[in-house]
């Protein structure tokens, strides 16, 4: 057969173990249809210090398939190393525990092979496989392919399904599956039972012809990516149950493989699961990874918020609902399975989480499902360069003294007109490209090895070398592609590329990188603390008042400013100057060049510093203001009751037009009397909803029983559903306390809301004005 060469995308990677080496196995999407790439008779590998050869090779005396080379590498401590190559990783694994008891270090041994195959050729999502290949059933297979780091990207087969099930036991109503082919659209509900009606609905006489219909047609449509909502712990999961109950395998990968599954915690209740050939998206993983925030990450909440529509049942009584449907309506319940597989695509539309999940990949090496891994992109992409470069990593540190974090300026409590934002851009990557802050330059930098003059002093007894540093490359290459990303109006690339290189410090800083050295972490937070500070005196020399700074930005009071023009003008002249000083001052004390970057990002026309509650002191990270939007003047609100969840609806309104009515010069004192007495006549009802998460079971709720547990644990008897961990509770405060919102027996307190709600909000801006909350809608005179 003639050889040819394919372009594809990286979707799943697994090894194992085989008679004569490792056998890595990678799925790819092509253009010609999905392809499994087999890379047979591998080695593992990892390193030790070439004086430590003769006491590794008594500990691995003689078992067969080991191999020590020597390697033109060295460790950090500039000795030195040899590979240990191992033809099993399971053995490389044992040998490298054994050499640990033997008091031995061995490096970069939990490295699994396949992710370093990958690595080593610089592979992170696009390759280029040249070899011979062959069609087998639905897919294309190649046998030790040659591999190549390329730019391709996918067209990628999405199919979005929901399941519909009893409320409890194992029993499963329906699979709705929604998936767009080209300009068609698929729709399919596969019900156990006739009568629905619909074309689109294929009825089956049970729930294991309903599981093996589903099975069966994913063969045929053959998607590259799962899509849902709590698709992996709620769904497949659930279908694994249900195989399980049948007695066979859940077969969701290609090539009709069985799901694989890990447990993400102690517990089981959050778990990942593999699909040979597939990926599975959970889209609110996804919509977190990509720093989405809503005050509910609920279907329907998330929904009507994207799309302006929502699930075709709500309500608390939706399971009950479900079941009825399935014994009387059909039709029904397939139109709302149906709906639901539909939102969640147009959803990912609707956010292009699809191309971020790519991008991602495509930046870090990381597979597509993969949530978190910044250690692992960091390694991904800092290893092969290290290697490059001549050297090994450590392994990570029994040092884990801290490193502070983000300076935050106390701030100066009051109200203010024109109030400015200036912002270092990406302050602390900035800090990195300009101070040369770089594992392999931190050891280079206090070897002994250079004079001072070739070294940059940090923080803790730091020094990095000026020369052979990796880091600050790497992020400069990182940032032109995002420049190029937003150039090319590529959103989701920018955003997977912001949110790698805002990574690299908190990676840094981590006690699990192997990496970490309190001096890395210190010379990035500590050098952040003193520009800030030494802007804040450049600015208020300059005549005006820095009344709050946090970790990259100060905001800063034009006292003098007469119109908004005046307050913008001023601060385009701030950032004009202060950039030009800072690039003296670091050419001149340090000899190097900045690429700090502080940009004039926002005009409040009013501003509100809060005071912390109960006290005259400033509070930190929380302000309001008004700032000029595209269609008009726009309230903004950061860390105050108006954008917290745990606050009521009409703590969170009220604060909203209580604040603009402020903030533009309103009346406002009969509009806080007219939503007390609302609230104490029962008018606000419906807004008085509490809502938290629960961090813990119930259970382990032994001392200082929060309210929203008190809550949870009336739920079953109530006829609730009794709420798990990290299920969202909502409940209300009534005079018998704390009551599941949706079965609340007792009256409404109140004035628990008066007092915790209501006076809390106003009295955090009434104060500047010289009133109080009470002093408005109490009818006794103050006295005092």
């Amino acid at each position: 057969m003639n050889e040819v060469t394919i372009s594809g995308f990286l979707l799943t990677r697994n090894w194992r173990d085989g008679p004569n080496g490792i056998e890595l196995e990678f799925w790819f999407a092509t253009d010609r249809g999905p392809l499994c790439a087999l890379v047979r008779d591998e080695q593992s590998v990892f390193f030790i210090a070439t004086d430590a050869v003769d006491q590794a090779r008594e500990v691995a005396g003689s078992e067969p398939g080991i191999e020590f080379r020597p390697l033109e590498l060295k460790c950090f401590a500039l000795m030195p190393v040899v590979g240990v190559y191992c033809r099993s990783y399971r053995r490389s694994r044992q040998l490298a525990d054994r050499l640990r008891e033997a008091g031995l270090d061995p490096l970069e041994a939990d490295i699994n092979p396949a992710d370093r195959y990958l690595m080593e050729r610089f592979i992170a999502g696009g390759v280029e496989l040249h070899g011979t290949a062959r069609q087998r059933g639905g897919f294309w297979r190649m046998d030790n392919p040659r591999m190549r780091s390329a730019g391709y990207r996918p067209q990628l087969r999405v199919l979005s399904f929901d399941i519909e099930t009893a409320m409890s036991g194992v029993q499963l109503y329906s699979i709705g599956v929604h998936g767009v082919d080209g300009d068609q659209q698929v729709r399919r509900v596969f019900m156990i039972g006739e009568g629905a009606g619909q074309d689109y609905v294929q009825p089956c006489a049970n729930q294991q012809q309903l599981l093996e219909c589903f099975l069966d047609w994913l063969v045929t449509y053959d998607p590259d990516v799962l899509i849902g909502w709590n698709v992996i712990n709620f769904d497949c999961w659930y279908l694994q149950r249900v195989a399980d109950q049948l007695g066979r395998r859940l077969l969701l990968g290609r090539d009709r493989r069985p799901a694989h599954w890990r447990k993400l915690d102690d517990d089981g209740e959050r778990r990942a699961v593999q699909c040979p050939g597939r990926v599975v998206l959970d889209g609110i993983d996804m919509l977190r990874a990509a720093f989405y925030n809503f005050e509910s990450f609920a279907l329907d909440h998330v929904a009507r918020e994207l799309l302006g529509e929502g699930k075709l049942l709500q309500g608390a009584d939706r399971g009950e609902e479900i079941g009825s449907l399935f014994e009387h309506d059909k039709s029904a319940l397939a139109a709302y399975n149906l709906k639901d597989c539909e939102l969640v695509s147009e959803i990912f539309q609707a956010t292009s989480l699809l191309d971020f999940a790519v991008a991602r990949t495509a930046m870090t090496g990381l597979n597509m499902d993969r949530m978190g891994g910044s250690v692992a992109s960091f390694d991904n992409l800092y290893l092969p360069r290290l290697h490059r470069s001549g050297f090994v990593a450590p392994n990570a540190s029994s040092d884990h003294t801290a490193s502070p974090g983000g300076w935050v300026l106390d701030s100066t409590p009051g109200i203010y007109d024109h109030v400015l934002v200036l912002d270092f851009k990406s302050l602390y990557p900035s800090i990195i490209r300009t101070f040369g802050i770089d594992p392999l330059g931190l050891a280079l930098g206090v070897s002994g090895s250079l004079q001072a003059d070739q070294t940059v002093p940090g923080f803790l007894g730091a020094r990095f070398a000026r020369d052979g540093h990796i880091l600050p490359d790497l992020i400069q290459q990182l940032w032109r592609q995002r420049d190029d990303a937003r150039q090319a109006g590529d959103a989701p690339l920018s955003q997977a590329i912001k949110i790698i290189m805002n990574s690299f410090y908190g990676v840094l800083g981590t006690p699990g990188c192997r990496f970490f050295d309190a001096r890395l972490a210190s010379s990035i937070t500590r050098r952040g603390h003193q520009i800030l500070q030494r802007t804040r005196d450049r600015i208020e020399d300059a005549g005006h008042r820095v009344i709050y700074g946090d970790t990259d930005s100060v905001f800063v009071w034009i006292q003098d400013a007469a119109t908004d023009e005046d307050a913008v003008n001023a601060g385009r002249a701030l950032e004009r100057n202060l950039n030009q000083w800072w690039q003296r001052e670091i050419a001149q004390q340090f000899q190097l060049d900045s690429v700090l970057e502080l940009e004039f990002e926002t005009h409040y026309k009013r501003f509100l510093m809060p005071t912390v509650r109960g006290s005259d002191k400033g509070s930190k990270k929380r302000y309001a203001g008004v700032v000029a939007g595209k269609h008009g003047d726009e309230l903004v609100f950061k860390g105050l009751e108006n954008v917290r969840t745990d606050w009521t609806r009409l703590a969170r309104d009220f604060q909203e037009e209580l604040y603009r009515r402020i903030f533009y010069g309103e009346p406002f004192a009969g509009y806080v009397r007219e939503v007390t007495a609302q609230l104490r006549s029962g008018e606000r009802d419906k807004e008085l909803v509490y809502r938290k998460r629960l961090r813990r079971k119930l259970g382990e709720y032994e001392r200082n029983v929060p309210p929203h547990v008190q809550a949870a644990r009336l739920c079953e008897a109530r006829g609730l559903k009794t709420p798990s961990r990290g299920s969202w509770v909502e409940y209300v405060i009534t005079s018998a306390g704390a009551e599941p919102a949706q079965a609340a027996l007792a009256p409404l307190d109140y004035e628990h809301y008066v007092e915790r709600q209501l006076q809390p909000v106003a009295d955090g801006i009434l104060g500047f004005l010289g009133m109080s909350f009470r002093g408005l809608v109490d009818k006794q005179i103050d006295l005092f």
